[in-house]
């Protein structure tokens, strides 16, 4: 009685139809070539250089582990580093943990 009929709406010719489907989809790619050269490609890059520095490590150099620990590497493995905290005292550290690696004979910064 006071409803009026609803209508389904004509649709659009084919070739409205995919550039409605562009112009939809074109948002979504724009913000992954964002993503990808803003968060995903410098974030590749780091876990390259972080893992060449890794691969690069030798004895005598002075390792700073992600937790904390400074040391003097005294022996390199596959997959594991020795670093001596102190005189005397050795820890066993996963290579992947180091986050810093400076090398033998590097001069410090004038501060």
């Amino acid at each position: 009685m006071f409803a009026s009929p609803a209508y389904a709406a004509t649709g659009g010719s084919a070739a409205g139809g995919t550039a409605s489907f562009f112009v939809s989809i074109f948002p979504l790619l724009l913000i992954f070539v964002i993503f990808y050269f803003l968060l995903i490609r410098p974030q590749q890059r780091r876990m390259k250089t972080h893992q060449a520095m890794v691969m690069a490590v030798k004895p005598r150099d002075t390792a700073i582990t992600s937790g904390g620990l400074i040391g003097k590497v005294t022996k390199v493995d596959e997959n594991e580093v020795e670093l001596e905290v102190a005189q005397g005292v050795k820890v066993r550290v996963v290579k992947s943990m180091l986050s810093d690696v400076r090398p033998y004979g590097a001069k410090p910064a004038n501060d």
